[in-house]
Parts: structure tokens; sequence; C-alpha cells
């Protein structure tokens, strides 16, 4: 059995919140997380292009970094990622065998028995503190104060981006109880750079850092002046404490990327203030600009454009309608999608229905799929056309069929589609020669 499969067999202990488990089994693994110097971003949207800005930057500075990030998009080693390159399957097999020994040890003691994320988190602990990581860039899986990597006891600085609603079967049902979940990650005399426009949020984490004797930063504060905006990315200046950065350039797209930029720099200069990083203006610049999420408005071919978007909430439908909105006015849309059926699906439609009116419905290969008959049905429901492909496959093959009827192909809705929908795209230009390359 492979190291991917067995690490899938803690799937049956479900995702439970809590460190219990956790400071257990890494205490058998000797708490390689306290040989690591970590950078802790948690939020709603936005917190995997902050880790990757970041880790970018550091390694544009000539540091070893490490990055743990969640759901991969095609392949599992997409989640540990250390100087550039993803944990090979080796190391995996390696690494997994050495913390399900752990695990094993734990349940024969009577302790519950590790769930698949905290397996996961343990095995990048590891890997990076024996990598000799300079850095670990982790982002929190869900939530914050729960969550598996809540184990750290001193970030380097902590990282709050956007609060909105999703996970309210885990997290609670107002902004409020999102927020002081997400304020978990605040630690006792730690920096924490927060970056949401909403005010409920911001209350509970000044609070939550006056309480921890936590300095507190809002980037949301910044100004930044954006002087190019373009599909693939943005251009600006902004002067953070005193730090001018001229002409730096992003290579997201999307109009929330300026926001998330901000606060992956205002994290990085407060740690070069501090002393704990030295990072000098070049290496912003190009580890900004090096930085790119996959699936994440990634733009897959042009003429028509087919682009993905892993928009599966009503913040990122809403920033999605946005960007579409202000790079494809008047022009004609076809809109695949699949959602989770635990998500706010009325409101995550509303957006998209902003952006064009013809769709096709499939669903994603996970358990908590919408039915695609019953997405299709809450489409019409909108007032918009739709037909039903019930496989990612199928509403592949559907739409680029159909790519000369369009400006745009864009498939959104869960990221569990768009990585399925990425390998399609790829595995079919393969096998072409001559339609633009992916």
């Amino acid at each position: 059995m492979g190291a991917i499969d067995k690490i899938h067999e803690f799937e049956r202990f479900g995702s439970v919140l809590g460190l219990e488990r956790m400071n257990v089994i890494l205490d058998k693994l000797g708490n390689p997380q306290d040989d690591l110097k970590v950078i802790h971003v948690a939020g709603t949207n936005g917190k995997g292009s902050i880790c990757k800005y970041i880790y970018e930057v550091l390694r544009a500075a000539g540091y070893k970094a490490g990055l743990y990030t969640s759901p991969f998009l095609e392949v599992f080693n997409e989640r540990i990622e250390f100087d550039g390159e993803y944990i090979s399957d080796e190391d995996l097999s390696i690494y997994t065998d050495r913390v399900l020994e752990k695990s094993r040890e734990m349940v024969e003691e009577g302790h519950d028995s590790p769930t698949e994320f905290e397996v996961v988190t343990a095995i990048a602990f590891l890997y990076l503190k024996e990598k000799g990581c300079d850095y670990a860039v982790l982002e929190v899986g869900l939530g914050g104060r729960g969550d598996s990597t809540n184990v750290v006891k001193s970030p380097l600085c902590s990282i709050i981006g956007s609060i909105s609603l999703d996970h309210t079967d885990r997290l609670g049902d107002t902004i409020a109880k999102i927020a002081f979940e997400k304020a978990g990650i605040i630690k006792n005399g730690c920096p924490v750079v927060i970056n949401t426009d909403k005010n409920d949020a911001r209350e509970v984490f000044v609070a939550k850092a006056a309480e921890c004797g936590a300095d507190l930063y809002d980037a949301t504060k910044l100004k930044p002046q954006v002087t190019k905006n373009t599909l693939e990315g943005f251009v600006f200046d902004v002067d953070i404490m005193g730090k001018a950065y001229r002409n730096i350039e992003i290579s997201m797209g999307g109009e929330y990327q300026v926001s998330n930029a901000m606060a992956a720099l205002y994290a990085l200069t407060l740690m070069n203030a501090q002393g704990k990083i030295r990072v000098s203006h070049e290496a912003v610049a190009a580890g900004m600009k090096k930085a790119k999420q996959i699936g994440r408005f990634e733009i897959m071919a042009r003429d028509p454009f087919v682009i993905i978007d892993g928009a599966h909430n009503p913040d990122g439908s809403l920033s999605l309608r946005n960007t579409i909105r202000k790079h494809f006015a008047g022009k004609r849309i076809l809109m695949v999608v699949g959602i989770l059926a635990d998500k706010d699906v009325s409101e995550i439609l509303d957006n998209f229905c902003g952006i064009t009116n013809e769709f096709v419905a499939t669903q994603p290969q996970n358990p908590r799929k919408m039915n695609a008959a019953e997405l299709a049905q809450k489409i019409y429901a909108k007032g918009a056309k739709c037909i039903i492909m019930e496989t990612p496959q199928k509403a592949v093959d559907h739409a680029m069929s159909h790519r000369g009827d369009y400006d745009l192909i864009l498939f959104a809705g869960s990221l569990y589609l768009i990585g399925e929908v990425r390998r399609l795209l790829r595995d079919a230009e393969k096998d072409k020669e001559g339609d633009p390359v992916l």
C-alpha cells in the first residue's frame, strides 16, 4: 500500500478539531514543530495566496523555506513544499511510515487515533525540520483555535486574512464566532497582522491580541496605489512602516489579490523590521512576482479565454464576479459550476448569475457534492439557462466543444472540481497540436 493510501485510511476518523491528539503524536516524534521558525496564516479566503507570497519572497531572499497548505488540487504532494519542490514520493513514504508507527503506539496506549489531517500535519513538521528548513509558512486547515497546525507555540508572526461565512457547521454561524476560531492562532507576545474589513471580526481580533499582549497590525489601513490592473495581475506602490515599495508586480489575477499581497507585505516588513528575517526590496519584488496559486483565477487558454477559479463561498464568488465584470464586460460567457452541498449555494449562485446566464451544472468527485440535477434546478430558479453534465469529464468535453461560441469559458464553484478540471484540460492539451498551450 502506498503512502497516500495509508494516509487516506485515517479518513474514517473524520475531521475533529482539538489539539490533544496532535500534542501526543508530536511528543512521540520529538516535537519537531518546536524547532521551526513559523509564519502562521489563517482566514476564510486568500490565506493560501498570502502563504505563497511570503514563501516566494523568503526564497528570493536566499532562505530555504517550507510551505504547508491544503487542500491539494492535482497531486497530494502539493501540500508539503520545501525550497521550491513538492515532497517526493520517496520522502512522503518514509515520513508517512514514521508517523504511522507513532500513531499505532498512541492507539495501543489508549489514546484516540489522529485524524487524516493531523497525520499529514505531523508528516509536514517532521519533514521540514529534518530538511533544515529556515522558515516554515503554515496555512491553517480549518478555523484556527483547534486546527492541528495550532500546536505552534511562538510563531514569528500570525496573519489572519479575510473573514466570511464558511464551514458554519464547524466554526459558527456568525462572523464573530468564526473570527473567535481564527483568533486562536494569536499567541502571547507574538505579533499579528489582520486583513478583514468586517468590524465584528476586527473587534474579536483586537480583544484577543490585547489579552495575549500581542501587537496587532491592520493591513486594511494600507493605501496601495495600483498602477496596472490586468487579467494576469497587478502593479502597485505602497508605503509600509516607513518603507517605500515601488513597482511591485504580482502575477495572480482577481480583485482580492492586492489585498492578499498587502497582508503578506505587512508581515514581511514587520518581521524584517524586528530582525527576524532579512529581505531586500529586490527580494520582495522578485518573490511577489513569482508567486502563483494554481486553480486560483488561473488562465488555462486564450482565444477564447479558459479560466479556472476555486471560488467556493459567498465572498469568493463575489470577488470572482467583480473581476469578470471588469475584464469581460459585454462578453459572452459560459460558466461550468460544481458546488459542495454544505456551502451557501444560493448566495454563491446569486453572484455567479451576475457573471452570465449560461451555465453547465456538474458535480465534484466528493461525498459532500451537490447533485448536478439539483444544482441545475437552483440555477433555473435564478432565471438562468443551464444544462446538466453529471461528471467533470463530460462538462469539460461539452464546454470545450462549444468554445468557439464564447469569449470566456469559466470553471468555478469548488476546489475539488477545479483540481479535476485542471487535470482534464492539461491532459486534453497534451493530445492536441495547434491549440493554445495551457
